[in-house]
């Protein structure tokens, strides 16, 4: 999707001009790939923009960078305040938002001891990841031929740079194929997660999800889910579960901060139960969509209002 550019981006501390956000071409993790970064979303409510669950990200690239031995320069504390005060500058009410922590210029080598850490937050309008229709009509996935990075390969519960060229390789093949998603198997066969997504099925009323052995991400739209269901009366369950037992679930939806909750209506050509949004993925997506909008009194802790 084609960036659409605002006028500020947090470097280092400091708002500087979108164009004028630039690292040099030896920056470190552009060679090597060592870097972590958060995706989140800033909606219009009628209190003005507020940010889904701001505290949970920042918690979460803190937890990623330590996992790989990056030393933030920043607390989570400053960098909250870095994505308020982003927002604020470019005078946005509804957006996504990328922090990332990467080694820049002035080492080169598979060590980067001694490499500078530097921090950006970017903010840009970006609408509905796997698009509008999807939302209502669910998309089309496949079964990726990439398999998901194993734990003992690199850190599938870290947000890593690098991480991603898992991600690009399967979405790549599903877009050429014909598909809207990729969904990736473990090395042990079993559904992980999609390129950037969780996977949610239905079974005979029951929500399941697999765990994070299976090197799915714990997502952060994941848990949200997971506790609307639970107040729902909706029961929960995570298991390792296969292709096969995917192709027989009732539904099927991806959840995350870029495709927030998105049916899944057909895998490998397969028709997921009925071959659209189900009732539970239906209901589960309105009250998601509602708390995001500041209209579920009940989920609103899970708001950072940019104006407060």
């Amino acid at each position: 999707m084609a960036l659409t550019p605002t006028n500020f981006i947090w470097m280092d501390g400091k708002l500087v001009p979108w164009e004028k956000a630039n690292v040099h071409v030896l920056t470190h993790t552009l060679h090597y790939g060592m870097g972590v970064f958060e995706g989140i979303r800033c909606y219009k409510t009628v209190k003005g923009p507020a940010i889904f669950r701001l505290q949970d990200h920042m918690q979460r690239l803190e937890n990623s960078a330590k996992f790989v031995g990056i030393e933030l320069p920043y607390s989570v504390e400053e960098l909250i305040k870095g994505v308020r005060e982003t927002i604020k500058a470019n005078k946005i009410e509804e957006c996504y938002i990328r922090p990332i922590a990467f080694y820049g210029y002035g080492i080169m080598g598979l060590d980067p001891e001694g490499s500078k850490v530097n921090v950006a937050i970017a903010v840009w309008p970006w609408g509905t990841y796997l698009g509008e229709e999807g939302l209502e009509k669910g998309i089309r996935a496949k079964i990726s031929p990439w398999l998901r990075i194993h734990p003992r390969i690199l850190p599938p519960q870290a947000k890593v740079v690098a991480n991603y060229a898992n991600s690009i390789l399967a979405k790549v093949d599903a877009l050429r194929s014909g598909y809207n998603e990729a969904i990736l198997l473990n090395i042990d066969g079993n559904v992980a997660e999609g390129p950037g997504e969780n996977v949610f099925i239905v079974k005979d009323g029951k929500l399941i999800s697999p765990p994070a052995s299976s090197g799915a991400l714990v997502g952060i739209t994941r848990d949200s889910i997971i506790k609307i269901a639970s107040d729902e009366g909706i029961s929960f369950e995570e298991y390792d579960f296969t292709p096969n037992e995917l192709y027989a679930a009732d539904e099927a939806f991806f959840t995350g901060t870029a495709a927030e909750v998105t049916p899944i209506r057909e895998v490998d050509g397969k028709p997921i139960g009925g071959g659209k949004r189900g009732p539970i993925t239906e209901k589960l997506q309105q009250i998601f969509f509602n708390t995001v909008r500041g209209k579920e009194p009940k989920y609103e802790f899970w708001l950072d209002y940019v104006g407060k």
